[in-house]
């Protein structure tokens, strides 16, 4: 687990914004937790000066090491070896299926490997709210990585359905977002892949009013939108 830095204070605030000021982040930019309360106070230590410690981990930061190690990744990344690997993949698999005229492309979109898939009837491919495109997406990132000491990341694309997604879940953070503001309750959706979860994170960056965060753990990680 991710260690921050220690601030102290008077009170929890007077340590929370002494933090804040010294890393120049925003409180919403922030992971706080308190490790010494103003109101855990023993008898023998009634005497002696109050501090409050509080532990603040930068997201700025979170963000920029996580950037910079997927850079260092994708440096690394040998893409041809990688397509090579989905293509000999694909050129049988296609074959099996019972759908005639499947056509697909394979190509490097900065840090993504992305397979685009285009036929008639190819809706068995993607599955309710794309549930089956979504696990082949897995094992074709499995097959990308062979042989590479990096994980591919590959985004499968079938018949323009990632467009199609990304628009109905640009409205749905809309419209969550309202419900929030509205109610001044948290809301937090269902289990989403990375790729869908960030453009929730994308869509609500800039908002005033709620700001998002992801817990759990993978396959089950869900995005809570909270005001701000």
């Amino acid at each position: 687990m991710e260690k921050g830095r220690i601030f102290e204070g008077k009170t929890t605030n007077e340590a929370i914004e002494k933090g804040l000021k010294e890393l120049g982040i925003k409180k919403e930019d922030a992971e706080i937790k308190v490790l010494d309360s103003e109101d855990k106070r023993s008898f023998f230590s009634i005497l002696a000066p109050r501090v409050v410690k509080v532990e603040i981990i930068s997201k700025v930061e979170k963000r920029q090491e996580k950037e910079r190690k997927q850079r260092e990744e994708v440096e690394n990344i040998d893409f041809e070896k990688a397509k090579e690997n989905v293509d000999n993949f694909f050129s049988k698999w296609v074959k099996t299926l019972p759908s005639n005229d499947i056509k697909y492309k394979i190509y490097q979109d900065g840090a993504y490997l992305k397979v685009d898939v285009d036929g008639d009837d190819l809706n068995y491919l993607i599955g309710h709210r794309g549930d089956v495109l979504n696990n082949l997406q897995i094992i074709l990132s499995a097959i990308a990585s062979k042989g590479l000491p990096y994980k591919v990341r590959t985004i499968l694309n079938i018949c323009g359905y990632k467009e199609k997604r990304e628009k109905s879940l640009e409205e749905l953070a809309e419209k969550l977002e309202k419900t929030v503001v509205r109610t001044k309750k948290s809301i937090t959706l269902e289990p989403m892949t990375a790729y869908e979860r960030k453009i929730i994170h994308s869509k609500l960056q800039n908002s005033k009013k709620v700001t998002t965060t992801s817990i759990g753990e993978e396959p089950y990680r869900k995005i809570v939108i909270s005001l701000k």
